[in-house]
Formats: C-alpha cells, sequence, structure tokens
C-alpha cells in the first residue's frame, strides 16, 4: 500500500491566522498541510478536526472553538462530566458542541454520570447525534416501575445512533460510535444504568464490522468510527476489521503525534490503512487530521496535527454565550507561581494538595484528602478567576466532615494503592493530603508507611499493619469520596457527618483566596514518598 505520511505540523493562533484566507471552499487545511488540491478528480480530500474527553472543561472548550477547523469536525465522548447537579456544564458542553459544529460523537462514559432522563434532556439541545453501536438495554415494561421512576430511567437506546451518513464536499461519508466496554466500572452513579449493557470486544467487533457492512452497502467508502473503546482496544478493532479508515479515539486519554506505522497506523484484513487518533484529555489539546482518498476510498495520503489548547484565547462572543450559561466569572485571586501539573495519577500532585490545605484550614480539620481522578486541571500563572478554580474540580460533589477512624483511612489507602497499580492506566491513582504524608511501594502496589501531622507540625507515625479502630481523626473530603465513591469504601455514611457544606471544593477555594488576597504559590509536595522492595 503506497501511503504517503506528511510531517505533522503544530496547530498554533500563529498558523490559525496565517491561514484565515480562504481558498478551494476553505478546507480547513493549515499552513504547510501540503495537502494541495490534486488535479486528478479521482482523489479526494478532506480534513476531520477532532476532540475527545474534554470532560466538561469550559475555558478551554473556549479558547478550542478558537481554532478547531475541519471539513468535518468530530468527538470520541466524553464531552461531558457530572451528574444531574451538574446542568449549566451540561447545557454549555452541548452549547459548545453546537458552536464548534461538531456532526456527532460517540458515547462517553461520563455523558452517563447523569440519570438517562437527564441525558436525553441534554441531548435535546445537540444539532448532532450521539452515535453507539454496541450496547443493548433492558426494556422498560421488564422492569422494576419503581426502579424506572426513581432512577430516573428511558428509552435512552431512541435517542442515540448506531451510524449515520454525512455529505462532506458532496462525497458521502459514513459515522458509526462505541461505548466503553468497562462503562459499569467507571459511572458515578452505576445504580442509574444497570439496564445497560455495553457488548464485550469480540462481539463489539462483530457489531462495528456488521454496521460497517451496512455503509459500504448504501455506497458508503469512506467510514470514520468515534470510539470510546480506549487505545488498546482501538487498536484490535483496526487490525480485526475491514472497512474502516480512521478511528477517533477516546477514554484511555492517550496523546497520539504524528502518523507511525504499528503504533497509529494500522492494515485492515484486506490490506488498506486504518489511521487512529486521539487528543489527551480535558480538553488541553484538539486535532486536525489531513486525509486524501483514491477514487476507491483508500487512504493515500495523510498528516496527523494536534493544537495546545491554552495556545488560544477565549472569543469575546463565546465568552459571552458562556457566562449566560454559567454565570459570570468572579476574579478571586492571583497565582505568583505553579509546578507543573503531574503527568499521571501516580505522581504527586501540588495543586490538588493546595486544595486540601484549603479544605483543612477552612474547616478546621485534622485531615484533608482529595482523590487524584477527580482532579481534571491546574492553577495556570496570573490572574484567577471562579470558572478556572471550577475547572480544577469540575464535578459537583458537596465538602463533608466527619469523624473517621484510623483504621478505615489506612484502608482506604491500601485499596487505592493497589487497584491503581494493577491497571495499565493507574486509576483510580493515589491521593492528594493534608496533615497527612505516606510512602507507596512501587514494586507491589502497596501502603508501606504513614504520618499523621498534626495542627502544631508534630509527626505522628500511623502503624499501617495495625491501624487502630478507636483513634479518630476529623476528616475533610468529597461526598463523593466520604461515602458516595463508586471505587472506594464508605469513610462515614452520610448520617455520621459532622457536617455536609452546600458547595463544593472550589467555592472553598475562592472563599479562601478572597479573604487571604496575598499571591498564592503552587508548590505543596513532600506528601508522598516512593519507595521499592529494594530500598
Amino acid at each position: 500500500m503506497n501511503l504517503k505520511i506528511l510531517q505533522s505540523t503544530n496547530i498554533n493562533p500563529t498558523t490559525f491566522r496565517r491561514d484565515k484566507v480562504k481558498t478551494n471552499g476553505d478546507r480547513g487545511n493549515y499552513a504547510n498541510s501540503n495537502l494541495e488540491k490534486s488535479p486528478n478528480q479521482d482523489c479526494f480530500e478532506m480534513s476531520i478536526g477532532y476532540v475527545n474527553d474534554t470532560h466538561g472543561q469550559t475555558n478551554n472548550m473556549m479558547r478550542i472553538l478558537s481554532g478547531l477547523k475541519g471539513d468535518l469536525r468530530l468527538s470520541a465522548g466524553d464531552n461531558d462530566i457530572g451528574d444531574e447537579k451538574n446542568k449549566a456544564i451540561h447545557k454549555a458542553t452541548y452549547k459548545f458542541l453546537n458552536i464548534a459544529g461538531v456532526t456527532a460523537t460517540a458515547l462517553g462514559n461520563h455523558e452517563m454520570d447523569a440519570t438517562q432522563a437527564d441525558l436525553i434532556d441534554s441531548m435535546k439541545d445537540y444539532n448532532g447525534d450521539v452515535l453507539t453501536i454496541n450496547m443493548s438495554k433492558d426494556r422498560l415494561d421488564k422492569q422494576d416501575p419503581k426502579d424506572v421512576k426513581e432512577l430516573g430511567r428511558e428509552d435512552l437506546l431512541k435517542s442515540l445512533k448506531p451510524s449515520k451518513i454525512v455529505k462532506v464536499k458532496g462525497e458521502n461519508v459514513g459515522l458509526l460510535g462505541t461505548a466503553p466496554i468497562d462503562l459499569q466500572d467507571r459511572l458515578t452513579h452505576p445504580t442509574y444504568h444497570t439496564d445497560c449493557h455495553v457488548h464485550p470486544l469480540d462481539e463489539s467487533i462483530q457489531d462495528i464490522q456488521k454496521e460497517v457492512d451496512n455503509l459500504k452497502s448504501q455506497g458508503v467508502n469512506k467510514i470514520v468510527l468515534l470510539s470510546h473503546l480506549g487505545h488498546k482496544k482501538d487498536k484490535a478493532v483496526a487490525q480485526q476489521t475491514d472497512g474502516i479508515d480512521v478511528i477517533i479515539g477516546g477514554h484511555t486519554h492517550e496523546l497520539v503525534r504524528d502518523i507511525k506505522e504499528g503504533e497509529n497506523l494500522f492494515y485492515t484484513k484486506s490490506g488498506e490503512p486504518v489511521i487512529l487518533t486521539e487528543a489527551g484529555r480535558d480538553g488541553n489539546y484538539f486535532g486536525l487530521l489531513n486525509l486524501e482518498f483514491d477514487k476507491n476510498g483508500v487512504i493515500t495520503k495523510a498528516q496527523n496535527n494536534l493544537g495546545e489548547t491554552g495556545l488560544f484565547h477565549r472569543n469575546i462572543i463565546n465568552q459571552y454565550i458562556f457566562n449566560g450559561i454559567l454565570g459570570e466569572p468572579e476574579n478571586v485571586g492571583y497565582v505568583k507561581e505553579a509546578l507543573p501539573p503531574p503527568k499521571s495519577l501516580t505522581e504527586e500532585n501540588p495543586h490538588a494538595n493546595f486544595v486540601c490545605d484549603v479544605m483543612k484550614e477552612e474547616t478546621d480539620s485534622d485531615i484533608a484528602i482529595w482523590h487524584n481522578c477527580g482532579v481534571r486541571n491546574f492553577f495556570h500563572e496570573g490572574e484567577l478567576n471562579s470558572r478556572d478554580v471550577k475547572d480544577i474540580s469540575p464535578f459537583l460533589d458537596f465538602v463533608a466532615v466527619a469523624e473517621v477512624s484510623e483504621k478505615t483511612i489506612v484502608d482506604l489507602f491500601k485499596q487505592a494503592i493497589r487497584d491503581t497499580y494493577s491497571t495499565s492506566s493507574r486509576k483510580p491513582g493515589l491521593f492528594a493530603v493534608s496533615g497527612l504524608n505516606y510512602t507507596v511501594n512501587t514494586d507491589n502496589g502497596t501502603l508501606a508507611a504513614m504520618n499523621f501531622i498534626d495542627k502544631q507540625g508534630k509527626i505522628h507515625s500511623i502503624d499501617v499493619e495495625n491501624p487502630s479502630e478507636d483513634k479518630k481523626y476529623k476528616v475533610v473530603t468529597d461526598e463523593f469520596l466520604m461515602s458516595a465513591g463508586a471505587d472506594f469504601k464508605t469513610l462515614a455514611p452520610e448520617e455520621d457527618y459532622i457536617k455536609k457544606y452546600s458547595y463544593d471544593k472550589d467555592v472553598m477555594v475562592c472563599n479562601y483566596l478572597k479573604k487571604h488576597r496575598e499571591p498564592i504559590i503552587i508548590n505543596q509536595l513532600g506528601r508522598i514518598n516512593y519507595t521499592t522492595d529494594n530500598k
């Protein structure tokens, strides 16, 4: 197969402005793309602008709107985040998809943080389609009517489509989507969706091939899969199906640069190329995939470009629209210095540690804990407003305080560390803390040591092999970790809370910053130590 792979170029505001001159119908090609209009009429060129796993990050959404281009714009899912308490973010998310001109999106697990009724209500605002081919659902009339009513269940599949055909510059392009196979393990509220069943990988591959064959039978020879399966499973799909040209992926938050054979370029059973790509997480990047097809719909030339969202400014008009949904952000402080955010969930997160310091001080608690998997952004140097802080903690999980035994705390850390180091994705991740430090054995994924630091700064060793059931600490965290988290043991049931605040960590941080006023420095490290069997 003679596939020409063109060198990628970074999408940035400079090339974006230089390419404002419209040619050939404004194909969305950026400077240096080298994909010029071919005189051979048997060739067809198109560009795909793509996003994935934006996770309700509204600031990044506004920046993406200033840079996202493409003849066809698509998403691989997890655009949204949060349950029914996050309705403003849901509304902003679908407004983003509409303004961006995203024609279709896969169904991600975070779309299903809310009830089926709320999800359907949110999707009504979307001008495009949510696609999934690999999910079945129990009939409502076969379920307990009480569950249907109390858990907000509806006929969800009627609001989803397996695939669609769109016109791009006069040519038909087929789109289909997949939901994550581990959906039930990723849901904020699993009980909302126990009647939904995502098919295992082998069956999902059969679902995909059947729908691809259906599209091909309608004369479509250019097909894009919007996948929320994860990068490793996308590779299996690419090599075990026939007829897919491009897989826009999500779920595992891979940042896929360029096009490299054996990494994100594979060949179908019939020998045709399949290109996989993915743009990281939290809307920190977006992509532009330039393609050339021959008359048979086979890719002959390709170029994969990534744009760094932080380089783009928020458009004033879009800010006005989002402010109408989310409210006007309030300036709350100034960040003088900030360490870079961690690159993995097993690295210590100084930004999350700072939030823990704030929670501990504001509630006069002994210990503050926050799970790294709930941290979705970081503090940027410069002026800080309330929406910047909200992006760090976009889920709405009210702050909760309770007396928790030493044994319960140790057991929680042991479970989280064990689960984190037993998965390739390193989820759910380690904990940010205040009033504690702890040591992780990275060889066997265990809690090796823990210390409590009291309010006078004195260090007290905790015996992690025989923690006390009688010793109690005043612990502050969010309600998700305290009692409602699907992946963690309960620290304290709601009826035992000392106090439950009517707001989340972001509001507490904003209140703290407005009260103290001095510029902040994000350098809170040294609370997690790492050891191995050889030390």
